[in-house]
């Protein structure tokens, strides 16, 4: 038997080769420049690879025809979908890396050494980030983050991981692109700045638990080879279409989509969300919240979509059982969080449900229809965290309890208002990318035959809003208090970075039409 040889289609792949290149060469910034330069270094680094990597996304759309390519044996498929949520996902990047790269810059004064030059006499104290080894200066920058510019490279390599993700058109490279985007963000979950102990909890916490999800995931890979012979998703499919007895593949299937519904955070897989989203620096919270639901949901829709469709009537019923769990399950344990970030996240777990009912549709205007949520629920997610990231207490600390935000829109009102737009969008209001979103889901779904659950939809999203609304009326309708935080002034690019999302989030409630119709071109999967 003759192998074929070899092939790499570098411009196919080129969105995806600048990413790992650029994280490759964050690597060896790290190991070689010293510590004064990184900061600057990376950050050209990061900002300049990822736009690179948006315009090869662009020109390689622009080249690649209607059905799409397959490149490296058939390992990857480049088709509309793909280059959606790749460009999709450079975008969201580009936000997180903004939030990072501030949070990381940002230097937190040595408030004892502040007093002892005030007694000596001196007028004023200015932090230095650059500290005599040794010293508390110097603890205080690394606490502060100045030496953590080892995020971007993981960053970024976490974004080639995603990239690859959903345009894996076989069972082995999907898997490598899990681990790849994965391990990052264990790493990452890591290292926050304070309550370290909590961070390193949420870190071990989603490692553990993403490795049992992994395993799964292998055993379902290793089990549908053994049903269908191969490995390849249409491989899979035209096998499955002429058995007659697909008890086997039914539980590869089983065991596969373990790995793939706990990277969406679906019920009953969802334990992790909120111990990790909290526990979590901000910025890596919103960076996962929002981009790696994006590849997430595009491998699940892969999987669904080219490989199933033998199984139609085998999965279906599946996902509506996780679908009313996961809207019903997030919604109700939201009402109950007395923490900010908690409650988002319980928020992310209801909208997860919203979006498989795109899936369940299984038509084009449910693949469209997911699309055009993730693309919308992306930006609004990265700039509610990037908000929430900013409210600090006295001590300087993210402070997220709910109770003491009492008031906290009449001190910062532009604050206020950022943060109440991306809530009502959670929350489905009119005007906003969440009403348009939920609208073209739920429609699919019932043009798909599933009234049922877009009833169940509706009144979840009724529920929610009660917990949306309670943050925005603790925020403007109640007087501040002694405990109410603080807003921490946020830099050029992140007031920029803000603001392109509330832009998004208004633009494509507003003006949805050219979105839409750029989802609907994209919902054709390559078979």
């Amino acid at each position: 038997m003759t192998l074929p040889s070899p092939s790499i289609e570098y411009f196919l792949l080129s969105p995806m080769f600048i990413v790992f290149g650029i994280a490759v060469l964050g690597v060896l910034v790290e190991a070689f420049l010293p510590r004064p330069l990184r900061y600057g270094a990376q950050l050209v680094l990061a900002l300049g690879g990822l736009a690179a990597a948006f315009a090869a996304v662009v020109a390689v759309a622009k080249s690649v025809p209607a059905e799409g390519r397959r490149a490296v044996l058939g390992a990857v498929a480049v088709d509309r979908p793909t280059l959606f949520l790749q460009g999709t996902i450079v975008l969201v990047s580009v936000l997180a890396v903004i939030f990072v790269a501030e949070r990381s810059q940002r230097t937190v004064p040595d408030k004892a050494a502040e007093k002892r030059k005030v007694f000596a006499g001196l007028d004023s104290f200015t932090p230095q980030a650059s500290a005599v080894p040794g010293s508390d200066t110097e603890h205080e920058a690394e606490r502060a983050g100045v030496a953590q510019t080892e995020l971007f490279p993981l960053l970024t390599l976490s974004v080639g991981g995603m990239m690859v993700f959903p345009a894996s058109n076989d069972l082995l490279t999907m898997f490598v692109a899990l681990e790849v985007l994965s391990l990052p963000l264990y790493l990452m979950c890591g290292l926050a700045r304070h309550r370290r102990l909590v961070s390193q909890e949420a870190a071990l916490k989603y490692f553990l638990l993403g490795a049992f999800s992994s395993a799964f995931f292998l055993y379902g890979v290793a089990l549908l080879y053994g049903a269908t012979g191969t490995l390849t998703l249409g491989g899979i499919r035209d096998s499955l279409a002429g058995e007659s007895d697909t008890s086997m593949a039914l539980v590869g299937v089983a065991l596969l989509s373990v790995g793939l519904l706990f990277k969406v955070g679906a019920v009953p897989f969802h334990s992790w969300i909120p111990d990790v989203y909290q526990g979590a620096p901000t910025p890596i919270t919103g960076f996962m919240a929002a981009a790696t639901k994006v590849a997430a949901f595009g491998a699940l829709l892969r999987v669904v979509y080219v490989a199933l469709p033998p199984l139609h009537h085998d999965w279906r019923p599946v996902l509506w059982g996780i679908a009313i769990l996961t809207m019903t399950v997030g919604t109700i344990t939201a009402v109950n969080q007395t923490n900010v970030k908690r409650m988002l996240a319980y928020s992310s777990v209801a909208h997860v449900g919203f979006i498989l009912t795109g899936v369940i549709a299984d038509n084009s205007a449910g693949l469209s229809g997911t699309l055009f949520y993730l693309v919308a629920y992306s930006f609004s997610t990265v700039g509610a965290f990037a908000i929430v990231g900013l409210v600090r207490n006295s001590d300087d600390v993210e402070d997220a309890e709910l109770s003491h935000w009492a008031g906290l829109g009449q001190r910062s009102p532009i604050v206020g208002v950022m943060l109440s737009m991306f809530l009502l969008a959670f929350a489905g209001i009119p005007l906003t990318s969440g009403f348009i979103s939920k609208f073209a889901v739920f429609k699919a779904a019932a043009q798909g035959g599933a009234v049922p659950l877009v009833v169940i939809g509706v009144i979840s999203s009724g529920v929610a809003a009660y917990f949306y609304v309670r943050v925005i009326v603790s925020m403007f309708f109640t007087e501040p208090t002694d405990d109410t935080p603080h807003v921490m002034a946020p830099g050029v690019l992140s007031k920029a970075a803000i603001a392109v999302c509330a832009l998004v989030t208004v633009l494509l409630g507003i003006f949805p039409q050219p979105v839409l119709d750029l989802a609907e071109r994209a919902a054709t999967f390559l078979n």
